[in-house]
């Protein structure tokens, strides 16, 4: 996959439909400092732009392997194009975190991409820890190397807000203990 051509086909048309986007996933933990290898594209988009997003697709060749009310993955029959999945923002919290973005620089300072913010990115982890277990390991690892990174200038009530909605309020704790006494 060419993530720098898919990025620029797609930041291009984003802008263009006015479509209300923010990165997650491996690039946004790239993004927010913390590099780890990643297949796809992860974006998270307003719900209500999802008709955009499907056209825009479409013009673009990929086809939609997968929907739910939650989410979209899409395929391109190419493989430089490979696959782009967008979870679909249609509550308070999830539009608070688009709401909330924050631009950064990806590819060499090539192209500017609206990205979650840290404690947004940590949300979508814990949460992804609690809708599968097997991802638990990978999912703590990703939000251990963001905390390490960032603690000092984390809003630690909204990571535990985070952690608390989802049953994780032991977890959270150790975690603050481990990084804000270190």
């Amino acid at each position: 996959m060419d993530f720098k051509l898919v990025f620029e086909n797609l930041l291009k048309r984003f802008q263009a439909h006015n479509v209300r986007y923010v990165l997650i996933g491996g690039f946004a933990l790239g993004a927010q400092g913390v590099v780890r290898a990643t297949v796809d594209i992860d974006f998270l988009v307003h719900r209500d732009d999802m008709a955009s997003v499907h056209l825009i697709m479409h013009e673009l060749g990929y086809k939609c392997n997968h929907q739910t009310e939650n989410v979209s993955q899409f395929i391109s029959p190419l493989k430089v194009f490979g696959e782009v999945d967008f979870l679909h923002a249609f509550r308070e919290i999830s539009v608070g975190m688009i709401n909330r973005a924050e631009e950064k620089m990806i590819f060499n300072e090539t192209f500017a991409v609206r990205v979650l913010k840290v404690e947004d990115l940590i949300g979508l982890k814990v949460q992804a820890m609690a809708n599968d277990e097997g991802r638990k390991a990978i999912d703590l690892a990703d939000i251990e190397a963001l905390v390490a990174l960032h603690k000092t200038s984390l809003d630690w009530n909204t990571v535990e807000e985070y952690f608390s909605l989802f049953g994780f309020e032991k977890l959270f704790a150790e975690l603050k203990d481990r990084y804000c006494h270190a």
